[in-house]
């Protein structure tokens, strides 16, 4: 498999190493110091482009990258206000696009988690949601493209909760999400329900942030032989 890496920071790093450890070829690097070599990225020479950047630039990457016809995963968050036009430029091309808040399949298996006990927890009016997500010094946005995924499958399954609020919130419509950054975490996601006499909290801690890298991998596994605008619920149905 052809990968190239759009955005060599940690994450871009990490997944080389397993890439090229797996016996997969790095076709392509881009970088700060050379962004214009994304448009030399072709389904010729590359199989899957996987974009890890920053969000100012994320939407002109994937924008060039599906305009070209590549095969392309995205893991930068803060840029989804954009999602709905690249899904339909994927689709207009006849691409293969995949937007995932993370990579991990340990928590795509707890969105599933929190999405259940969502729906259960609904008619239980005593209870509150709040949720608290824990990351690195170094990350950008806030909260996390995880913590937006996990409230959007609150609200979704519950009624009575239409918005979050990236603060605490004694409001009975909204869950809030506090966001908490701390030297070398690599992310920790908790959901709580409380009340006046008891309290549920289910909880995803990630020990080392090759876990999202080697998601990334097997995704791309699998991805590179698909079409059409993708998730990881989709790659999970054939797991």
């Amino acid at each position: 498999m052809r990968i190239a890496l759009v955005g060599y920071g940690k994450m871009g790093k990490a997944i080389e190493a397993l890439a090229q450890a797996a016996g997969h070829e790095i076709s392509f690097i881009i970088d700060a110091d050379n962004t214009q070599d994304i448009n030399n990225i072709s389904p010729e020479n590359t199989d899957v482009a996987i974009e890890f950047s920053q969000p100012s630039s994320a939407y002109q990457n994937i924008k060039t990258l599906l305009s070209n016809r590549v095969k392309t995963m995205v893991g930068t968050t803060g840029w989804l206000d954009q999602y709905e036009e690249m899904a339909a430029l994927c689709n207009s091309n006849n691409g293969t696009f995949l937007y995932a808040s993370n990579y991990s399949i340990g928590v795509n298996l707890f969105f599933e988690l929190n999405k259940w006990l969502a729906e259960k927890m609904a008619s239980l009016s005593d209870f509150k949601a709040e949720m608290e997500e824990i990351h690195h010094t170094e990350k950008k946005d806030a909260p996390s493209g995880t913590a937006i995924t996990l409230a959007e499958g609150v609200i979704e399954k519950n009624q009575s909760i239409s918005k979050w609020v990236n603060e605490e919130t004694d409001a009975a419509d909204a869950i809030g999400i506090i966001s908490l950054r701390e030297p070398g975490v690599p992310g920790t996601h908790t959901i709580k329900y409380d009340s006046p006499l008891e309290s549920i909290e289910i909880k995803h801690t990630a020990h080392d942030r090759k876990v999202f890298a080697s998601g990334v991998i097997k995704v791309a596994e699998w991805f590179t032989n698909q079409s059409g605008v993708l998730t990881m619920a989709d790659f999970l149905k054939q797991s």
